[in-house]
């Protein structure tokens, strides 16, 4: 039979289906059941003889790899009790207790009755400092025996008030302090009693209410367990997970809005409790501690989802608790990502778990890989239809036709350069390769490096026109003048989506809402009459590309006095075009709309969509088409704003200390005289010369996404006079040093192949 609950509603009342047993959780967790399902609606006839419900029904089976969801009760249609019942169903008449034959009227049990509290944070305190003194710890062992033993216990005890209800997404009623100070001190308490913390969850687990409100409580109280940090407790962690994530998506809802109300050390905490979680089970240090991965492939998609609802929570926080890089879960980079990526391709967001699923525990190492294993497949898949042509018309091979080669001249860089892209406009996801007119270099790399140096610097110089330079914001913007052919946008957008493509970094400064544009949407839509680029952008984005005229709006969103006599401002605003001023409506007959205290929002919005948006659309989408033309991928879905920049732009930061950490070294070693003095220069020279150095050796200035480990940066001997300057293979980010007799002739020598570093040619 059945266990049962009663809340009564009518003729109706709630059943509980039997749950896991604590064998199976206090054992080894290997049993692949599902979590208690959700509470069944049945009649009292029904429930009367629930006995026809088998209590043998085996689970669903869980695929592996699966996050599991709570499955309904299974029970098929149960004949009335008796001929009288029947009859009255048939007339439609309501079924109640009174009416019901006497044997029918069995006792039910009672609802359950919410225990008071009967501690106080102060008091708890007193008994952990007498405990502490007195070594006799029966007190504080039988509280959390109690309190955890029971989720009814654990709601009075966390809770604020002892009513069963919250109030709102913002104040979730729990008493966050004493479920601190609970968990602080537990870690002072003898091991007895952190044993029966841990016996009184599994207990509280196997007789688990399934009423809403405390569920989200409970589980919101029981995350925090700083016990869920050691392997040994990872069975009981893990079904805890599972019933999180399982939980209605309503539960799902008040529980994000509650973590981010966490203050941060506690928000953190949790976030890496669940990431070591994950790391432990892809890779355990004692595979025999944890029970074999085929019994319990539902930890990790449990995990990652919980881990989901705190991202989300960081999301939706006014300030990000933490920085998105604190998600990501550098175990991952150790996986067979690409199988995951294949599988989240071709099922999407099925039932089967990828971490695709969740992009942001992907670190941007996984995701720049995948783009660039994405990126070589297309290239050989384009390599290779070209190959086939050629064969099939039988016309002579050339090897030349496997690449998108580009032929251009220094003196007319941005023209030829926008020729040979539009000549090729076929062959653009095949590999790269640049040549420069009157040049023997070779391109090896480096080549294409300076070409995109060179041609970037020309197209975003002021005097060129194609975008402003702001210099509060150190950014550049797209120029909203008008024209009638925004072609060289386009090669912008192809130069950006070939950078990403051979993973070359570019030296760009564009603001970060130009990255979120760029993804509106990451695929581009079927439909080409659909509006792209335009994102939902705010002030604060705006603060980042023009600071003043943000700080102005936020003046007139925040002013006390009467807007429309102080400002005398309407719904029109005016923008310099090629020296000439010109006004535009921001709504139909904005000219004749002041702006007063009720519109002030609506004004402020519409002005920043028609700066970051509107004044610039025809530019932008014609970037956008560009870059997408060359990059489009579903990797994009995976990406990030913020990482999308740093495939493009790398890192600004430049960390000699750690390039010299792992510099390689060939001909000389660490310990050298002229690599200690190499070194003590470098170190030495500000920013400007430093950057300079990287391009001189690497052909970029910038710092790939793996940071310096990832340049493979060498330092070579070479036996040449020490009148000659260093050498550089920008193709393999390497620097050639004569033995230079002193530091001070190093440091002349350098600076002066550094200052004098562009073109190419053989020795």
């Amino acid at each position: 039979m059945c266990r049962r609950k009663r809340r009564t509603t009518g003729d109706r009342v709630r059943v509980h289906a039997p749950g896991p047993s604590q064998e199976s959780l206090e054992r080894d967790g290997t049993r692949t059941c599902q979590p208690n399902p959700p509470l069944t609606r049945m009649t009292l006839g029904q429930l009367c003889v629930a006995s026809w419900v088998s209590r043998s029904a085996t689970q669903p089976r869980i695929e592996p790899g699966s996050v599991v969801m709570p499955q309904a009760l299974q029970c098929r249609e149960l004949p009335p009790i008796c001929p009288n019942v029947r009859l009255k169903h048939q007339h439609q008449h309501r079924i109640t207790v009174d009416n019901l034959p006497p044997e029918v009227r069995a006792r039910f049990a009672t609802d359950p009755v919410m225990p008071l509290r009967t501690k106080t944070v102060k008091e708890f305190q007193e008994d952990i400092e007498r405990a502490t003194v007195s070594g006799d710890w029966k007190h504080v062992h039988d509280f959390y025996l109690t309190t955890f033993g029971s989720f009814l216990e654990l709601n009075a005890a966390f809770k604020k008030d002892a009513s069963p209800s919250f109030n709102t997404i913002e104040d979730s009623g729990i008493n966050t302090k004493f479920i601190n100070a609970v968990y602080d001190a537990l870690s002072l308490t003898p091991p007895d009693a952190q044993r029966a913390v841990l016996k009184g969850i599994i207990n509280s687990l196997l007789r688990e209410w399934k009423g809403c409100v405390t569920s989200s409580v409970v589980n919101f109280s029981l995350l925090q367990n700083p016990q869920c940090t050691s392997p040994a407790t990872y069975v009981i962690y893990a079904h805890l997970l599972r019933q999180i994530a399982a939980l209605a998506e309503a539960d799902h809802y008040f529980l994000m809005h509650w973590f981010k109300k966490l203050s941060q050390k506690r928000f953190k905490q949790l976030v890496e409790r669940l990431h070591l979680f994950i790391s432990t089970r892809l890779f355990p240090v004692k595979p025999e501690e944890l029970p074999p991965m085929a019994k319990c492939s539902w930890w990790i998609p449990s995990a990652t989802k919980v881990l989901s609802l705190l991202n989300a929570a960081n999301i939706i926080s006014s300030t990000p608790i933490l920085p998105f890089v604190d998600f990501y879960n550098p175990t991952l980079d150790h996986t067979d990502f690409m199988e995951d990526y294949r599988i989240w391709q071709t099922q999407g967001n099925s039932t089967r778990f990828t971490f695709c699923q969740f992009a942001f525990i992907l670190s941007t190492v996984v995701k720049k890989a995948v783009i660039q294993k994405d990126s070589e497949q297309q290239m050989i898949s384009m390599a290779r239809q070209s190959l086939v042509d050629k064969v099939s018309r039988r016309q002579r091979v050339d090897m030349s036709l496997l690449f998108l080669n580009i032929k251009v001249r220094r003196l007319q860089l941005v023209s030829d350069s926008m020729d040979e892209l539009t000549r090729n406009r076929a062959d653009l996801k095949k590999k790269l390769k640049v040549s420069f007119v009157g040049e023997a270099g070779l391109d090896m790399g480096g080549l294409t490096k300076e070409w995109f140096l060179l041609l970037i610097r020309q197209i975003f110089h002021t005097d060129y026109g194609m975008f402003t330079f702001f210099n509060d914001s150190h950014c550049h913007w797209f120029s909203s003048w008008k024209c009638d052919n925004f072609s060289e946008f386009r090669l912008v957008g192809v130069l950006m989506g070939l950078a990403v493509y051979n993973s070359i970094t570019l030296d760009i400064s564009f603001p970060p809402c130009v990255y979120k544009k760029l993804l509106t949407p990451p695929v581009v839509p079927c439909d080409l009459d659909l509006p792209v680029g335009n994102a939902t952008l705010t002030l604060d984005d705006l603060q980042q590309v023009m600071p003043d005229l943000s700080h102005g709006l936020a003046e007139l969103l925040s002013y006390e006095g009467n807007v429309e006599e102080d400002f005398c401002t309407t719904f029109q605003v005016s923008q310099e075009e090629l020296g000439v001023i010109k006004s535009y409506n921001l709504k139909p007959g904005g000219d004749k709309i002041p702006v007063t205290n009720q519109n002030r929002k609506e004004y402020v919005q519409l002005y920043v969509d028609f700066l970051l948006n509107k004044s610039i659309y025809r530019q932008f989408t014609t970037f956008y088409y560009g870059f997408h033309s060359v990059c489009a991928s579903d990797a994009l879905m995976l990406l990030r704003p913020e990482e999308v920049e740093i495939l493009v732009c790398g890192s600004p930061n430049l960390d000699m200390s750690s390039l010299q950490k792992a510099a390689q070294y060939e001909g000389y070693s660490k310990t050298d005289p002229t690599i200690r003095a190499f070194w003590d220069v470098v170190l030495g020279f500000p920013l400007k010369f430093q950057k300079r150095l990287l391009h001189f050796s690497t052909g970029s200035d910038r710092v790939p996404v793996g940071g310096m480990a990832d340049l493979n940066f060498k330092i070579s001997k070479i036996d040449a006079s020490t009148e000659w300057l260093p050498i550089s293979h920008t193709c393999f980010n390497q620097i050639c040093l004569p033995p230079y007799k002193n530091k001070k002739e190093l440091k002349q020598k350098l600076t002066i192949a550094i200052s004098n570093a562009e073109g190419f040619g053989l020795e």
